[in-house]
Order: C-alpha cells, then sequence, then structure tokens
C-alpha cells in the first residue's frame, strides 16, 4: 500500500503597504530633507529633530517607517515603527528604496538631504549606492554600515557622519571601523565621534552647521530653539 507523504512548505505572498510622511515646508526652500526615524520611532518625532537640527528654511519631509509594532503591553499600547528585521532584509531593502523613490517624486525639485538616525542609516547608505546623484548630502546619526557594504564605484555623495563614544549597540571600535570603510568607499565623509549614548545628539547643529554651508550653501539661522 503506498501512502502519500504530507508536504510541507513554506509559501509567500505580496501586499500592498500604503506608508506615510510628514511633509513642512516654508516658500522657497533651499533643500528638503528626508528625515527616517530609528526602530521604535515616528516620523513626528525624527520631524520635529530635523527642524531643530536644521533651522525654519529647509522643507522637511519625515517618513514613517513601513512596519508598525507595539512599544508596550496591551492593553494601554503605543505604537512604534520600523524599517525591516533580519529575518527578511532583501526586501525591506527593496522597500526602503521604493519609499524614498515615491517621496523623492512628492517633494519640491530643491536640492536633497537624507537624514537617518539609527535602524535606516545602513539602508540609506545602500541607498547611495544604488541610486547614485539622487541625493546630495547625507547626514548619518548613530548607525552603522551594511557588513558586506561594497560599492562597485566610489560613492561621491558628501557624508556627514555622528557616532557616540557609549553607544550601546555600536561600541567605539566598531565606530571606528565604519569610519575607515566610509573613508574607503566614498570620496567626502566627515565622521565625528563625540560624547554620549544611542540618542539624537543635542549638540548637532554646532557641528553640521558648516557642512550644510560647504554642501547647501545655506547657513542656519538660530531661531528655532535647540
Amino acid at each position: 500500500m503506498n501512502e502519500k507523504t504530507p508536504v510541507s512548505t513554506i509559501r509567500s505572498y505580496d501586499v500592498a503597504v500604503t506608508g506615510t510622511f510628514l511633509f513642512d515646508s516654508p516658500p522657497d526652500p533651499p533643500f528638503v530633507a528626508l528625515a527616517l526615524h530609528g526602530y521604535g520611532q515616528t516620523a513626528e518625532l525624527i520631524g520635529a529633530y530635523a527642524r531643530r537640527l536644521l533651522g525654519p528654511a529647509p522643507a522637511i519631509a519625515a517618513i514613517q517607517g513601513p512596519h508598525p509594532h507595539y512599544l508596550e503591553n496591551l492593553p494601554s499600547s503605543k505604537i512604534g515603527y520600523n524599517w525591516g528585521t533580519s529575518a527578511d532584509w532583501p526586501r525591506a531593502i527593496s522597500q526602503h528604496h521604493r519609499i524614498l523613490l515615491d517621496v523623492l517624486a512628492e517633494v519640491p525639485k530643491v536640492p536633497v538631504l537624507l537624514l537617518g538616525f539609527s535602524q535606516p542609516v545602513g539602508l540609506n547608505y545602500r541607498f547611495l549606492a544604488t541610486h547614485p546623484g539622487l541625493v546630495q548630502g547625507v547626514i548619518a546619526l548613530c548607525g552603522g554600515l551594511p557588513k558586506e557594504w561594497a560599492p562597485a564605484h566610489l560613492v561621491d555623495t558628501p557624508i556627514f557622519h555622528i557616532a557616540r563614544s557609549e553607544d550601546e549597540f555600536f561600541p567605539t571600535a566598531t565606530a571606528l571601523d565604519f569610519e575607515t570603510r566610509l573613508r574607503h568607499h566614498a570620496a567626502d565623509v566627515e565622521f565625528h565621534l563625540i560624547p554620549g549614548q544611542h540618542r539624537f545628539p543635542s549638540d548637532g547643529r554646532r557641528l553640521v552647521t558648516p557642512w550644510i554651508q560647504r554642501i547647501f550653501h545655506h547657513h542656519i539661522v538660530d531661531s528655532v530653539p535647540k
């Protein structure tokens, strides 16, 4: 008697994901910042920080990660967002690139700054190598480089990277290795290792002002509270 062996497989399906971004712009912005939040954060949080960092003149598109998750136990739960998990990182990379391309199509046609905190930093570096010339500068805060990141060509987009000396996720030795790799793969890198933990740099504006002046020819005025 022949018995059929049960077949167990894992199959996948695709569903559409509708994302959101918060857009805030004064008249005639000198540039637009695409701001991406860290794991468990929100567009509102990174948008507010980007405004404090960059002052009142630029446009800011604060993009919300596509994956919501609960930050606290039910029933009184807060929701944060993230950009993907290592369980399906190729899909997360593709989704991140698509989100940026879609937002770029919606914002003013002015120079573009790509700003990320923590989780999306590595994704943003991938975007530079995959889509050269679409953004004019990158600010990376408390994030890392993809382990296998080795662009085929030297990245010519200027990069401004801030690491923290007491970062819980990226020890100093790891951060300094990021600097070495960035300088190997990119033509224009400004790297700062400053005191502090895995948090938004409160002194960020002082550090970034000369770089914004050089790359975007814009002087950040101090009319927005730090």
